[in-house]
């Protein structure tokens, strides 16, 4: 078959069935198959034009070795000649079949984007007009079957007497490159991902914070609706949700949720170590979890373990709305995340504990140096008659034991001393014995006090605060005048005792403590009970040992004993030498009742010392009411500064009137002074503003305690 080129140009073809080539023989001046430029481009046909021909079989032979696909075209776009590459990888059988054919309509024909591609916009054909040469690599070509695959292809036109009279194209499948190029990119924004999350690991110490910049970091590449991060709790073998992120709310999966570890895929993960990637929710779904997220509309996830030195602690888990969301490759990926999402969370967790152990060592130190300056009544407990004996007893046998203790008696009967005594001899006296007097908190306060809270938990938490039962850990905890906390209250205290766990207020994440509960009341908790102010439950978790600490006036045997005791204490503190109580003054001590016990014998004792001048200690007839009631005439009259009261009608001073007589004393031994080193403050060992604070509150005014 004979074709005319022009410009005087014949070119003759036929089919080699045996080389399934296309032999092209031209009949002019200049053979154009040998006429190719940049031959550095194409090594054959450098070959093909420097080295001596033999014979055409040779050009054939040497162009289908080539592993590019060349062809050759006129001015127009006809094929004219293709080799066997060409053939291959446009998914013909022959060369033969690309001949005659207008290369740009049976290869080039469709943008990669399935739009038409013009032959007027076609870089080889624009280069056929102008005589240049076109090279891209960012097209696709199309095979025989209508598939397409990214090609890099060169076209140089072939020019003869000034005019562009067809082209020689190569080109190459770039199927690989392109995969690998993309391998290379994802490659890379994969690892400037884990960057930008490790950077939020850096600087993100709180939980939420966390979760919700490793998805601000994921979203440009992995799609989800919602992410969340779970950890495992072994106590009680569920799965808790440490943190949810993400524009798809749920009304069910939410922080501090917890699901059991055998009902949820969660759980499978954990179990398997190894990931776990669903497609379609609808149709695969195995744990109940699936199900509760299918009927959300979720049809894709992908759950990844959180392995720290083959240990499992938790889930990082994507969640999404698109069907078959997640690759192995994502996975992959994903499980790298987590990977550091773990280290990131037990670094927090360490760091949380460092602060709590921190926080909770200040406020031990704190609490201790509180109640080395506080005043307690004694520092051991004295005496020995037979109903002290029972008492000390009791704490020989409970002491060793964590057992929960209620201890009974009257007010200033010494509860504490009882409670310190136990805690003393049990395997927890290496930590703290933390206090709490459930009556001197006010109402809005106590749950606060109790079991702390977190940073804007309420108007004026400004900081978190650690509460009683998370100081003690692993100590005892003594909470005097239980019968005082309001029923709201005492439900939460009934869940710590039962579960030994408590969630701070403002709060979802539960505490756990190891702590000893010893309380006291000087109520009757039957009849509060009965009364229903006092919780049928709680009493009975409460009143596991039950304990009651005699009143003074049923052990007074004890008394001799206990005033030595307490001036050997004053006359230190104060710098007096007291050599002992006169006998008269004992026999009113012995016959006295004492309604306020221990506190108002030492109270009664402390006024003695400051007024005395003598090393035998005499008490004053208004330091003591006479035994069996004493009338006004008696008490002595001081108006309504005094220590007693024209309209008492009890005959015995109130523990208020006490008090008052008390400091009235050492107002008047120290001229009315209150602060300095002679001051009343100094001598009743208390902090001045504490001082003021009783004065105003007992009604003092200035001129009870100047000197006449």
């Amino acid at each position: 078959m004979g074709v005319w080129q022009g410009a005087g140009v014949y070119s003759e073809s036929f089919p080699d069935p045996d080389m399934n080539a296309l032999v092209v023989r031209s009949h002019s001046s200049l053979p154009w198959i040998q006429s190719v430029p940049h031959p550095e481009v194409n090594p054959v046909w450098s070959l093909a034009n420097d080295a001596p021909i033999e014979s055409d079989g040779r050009v054939r032979l040497m162009l289908d070795a080539a592993e590019e696909a060349i062809c050759a075209c006129d001015s127009t776009g006809k094929c004219l000649f293709a080799n066997r590459s060409a053939a291959r990888i446009l998914g013909y059988d022959h060369a033969t079949e690309l001949v005659g054919r207008n290369l740009h309509a049976l290869e080039h024909h469709t943008r990669k984007d399935g739009r038409p591609y013009p032959i007027e916009e076609c870089p080889m054909y624009v280069g056929f007009q102008s005589g240049e040469s076109a090279h891209r690599d960012d097209e696709v070509y199309w095979r025989k079957d209508g598939t397409c695959f990214p090609v890099e292809y060169w076209s140089h036109p072939i020019v003869e007497g000034g005019q562009t009279i067809g082209a020689v194209i190569t080109f190459i499948d770039i199927t690989e490159r392109k995969k690998t190029e993309e391998a290379l990119r994802r490659s890379e924004e994969q690892n400037r991902s884990l960057l930008q999350i490790n950077n939020a690991i850096i600087t993100n110490l709180t939980q939420e914070a966390l979760l919700r910049s490793i998805s601000g970091s994921l979203h440009r590449f992995i799609g989800f609706d919602r992410c969340a991060i779970t950890l495992y709790q072994p106590e009680r073998d569920t799965f808790k949700f440490l943190a949810v992120e993400g524009e798809l709310q749920s009304a069910y999966f939410h922080t501090g949720m917890e699901t059991r570890r055998t009902e949820t895929s969660v759980g499978w993960v954990f179990d398997h170590l190894q990931w776990r990637v669903c497609g379609e929710l609808k149709e695969s779904a195995e744990f109940a979890n699936e199900r509760r997220l299918a009927k959300e509309g979720i049809h894709s996830i992908c759950i990844l373990p959180m392995t720290l030195q083959g240990k499992c602690i938790g889930t990082l888990s994507f969640v999404s709305r698109e069907r078959n969301r997640y690759s192995e490759q994502d996975a992959s990926f994903l499980q790298e995340v987590a990977n550091q999402v773990v280290l990131a969370i037990r670094n927090m967790q360490s760091y949380d504990e460092i602060a709590s152990l921190k926080s909770r060592l200040e406020k031990e130190n704190v609490y201790l140096r509180e109640e080395l300056r506080a005043e307690h009544n004694f520092e051991e407990i004295v005496g020995n008659s037979p109903a002290l004996l029972k008492v000390l007893h009791d704490v020989e046998r409970v002491a060793p034991t964590d057992s929960t203790v209620l201890i009974f008696g009257e007010t200033g009967t010494g509860k504490e001393l009882v409670a310190r005594a136990i805690h003393s001899r049990s395997t927890r006296n290496s930590r703290a014995l933390v206090n709490v007097n459930c009556s001197a908190i006010s109402a809005g306060l106590v749950e606060s006090e109790l079991f702390g809270h977190v940073k804007g938990a309420f108007t004026g938490a400004l900081e978190r605060r650690i509460g009683r039962f998370e100081l003690a850990h692993g100590g005892t905890i003594f909470l005097d005048e239980i019968g005082e906390l309001n029923l709201e209250t005492q439900v939460k205290l009934l869940r710590v005792l039962q579960e030994r766990e408590f969630e701070p207020v403002g709060s979802s994440r539960t505490v756990s403590v190891d702590v000893r509960v010893i309380a006291a009341t000087n109520r009757n908790l039957r009849e509060a009970v009965d009364a229903g102010r006092f919780r049928a439950d709680l009493f009975y978790r409460l009143n596991v040992f039950p304990m009651e600490v005699p009143p003074l006036r049923e052990r007074r045997s004890d008394i001799p004993k206990l005033v030595a005791f307490m001036l050997a204490r004053l006359s230190k503190r104060l710098g007096k030498k007291m050599e002992g109580v006169s006998q008269k003054s004992m026999d009113h001590l012995l016959s006295y009742a004492w309604p306020g016990n221990v506190r108002e014998l030492q109270n009664v004792i402390e006024r003695a010392v400051i007024v005395s001048s003598e090393p035998i200690l005499q008490l004053d007839k208004d330091l003591i009411p006479v035994a069996g009631g004493r009338g006004p005439e008696s008490r002595g009259d001081h108006g309504t500064d005094g220590v007693g009261s024209s309209e008492d009608t009890t005959g015995l001073a109130t523990l208020m009137e006490v008090e008052r007589g008390h400091i009235l004393a050492a107002l008047q031994k120290s001229g009315g002074k209150i602060e300095g080193v002679n001051g009343a403050a100094k001598i009743l060992d208390l902090h001045p503003n504490t001082l003021r604070h009783r004065i105003q509150k007992l009604g003092i005014r200035a001129g009870s305690h100047r000197i006449s």
